[in-house]
C-alpha cells in the first residue's frame, strides 16, 4: 500500500484512492476497503459500483451487492464490462 500512498502524494485523485481501496481490501479486509470506497465522490463511475458490489458480497451483504452490480451495469459504457457485470449479477441472484 505504500506505493499507493506515494502515488497519492504525486497524483491525489479519487481513482488512485479507488485502486488503493481495492489493495487494502485484499491485504487487510473487505471492511477496510469498503470504508475507503465510501469516501469517494465517483457516483456514476461503474468501476466504483462494481468494486463496492464485490466487497459487499465478501461481507455477506448480497442484497446490497446485487444493487451495486446493477448500478454498475447501468453506468457501464461498453459491452464487455456490461457482460461481466450481468454475469456477476446473475451469479449473486442465483445464490439467494
Amino acid at each position: 500500500m505504500s506505493l499507493y500512498t506515494d502515488l497519492q502524494q504525486v497524483l491525489d485523485s479519487d481513482i488512485v484512492t479507488l485502486n488503493k481501496a481495492i489493495a487494502v481490501a485484499e491485504a487487510e479486509s473487505a471492511d477496510a476497503g469498503l470504508s475507503m470506497l465510501d469516501t469517494l465522490d465517483l457516483d456514476g463511475y461503474h468501476h466504483l459500483h462494481a468494486a463496492r458490489g464485490e466487497l459487499l458480497h465478501r461481507l455477506g451483504r448480497n442484497a446490497d451487492a446485487r444493487a451495486e452490480f446493477a448500478r454498475a451495469w447501468e453506468f457501464a459504457d461498453n459491452e464487455l464490462d456490461r457482460g461481466f457485470l450481468a454475469r456477476r449479477l446473475q451469479e449473486l441472484t442465483e445464490q439467494v
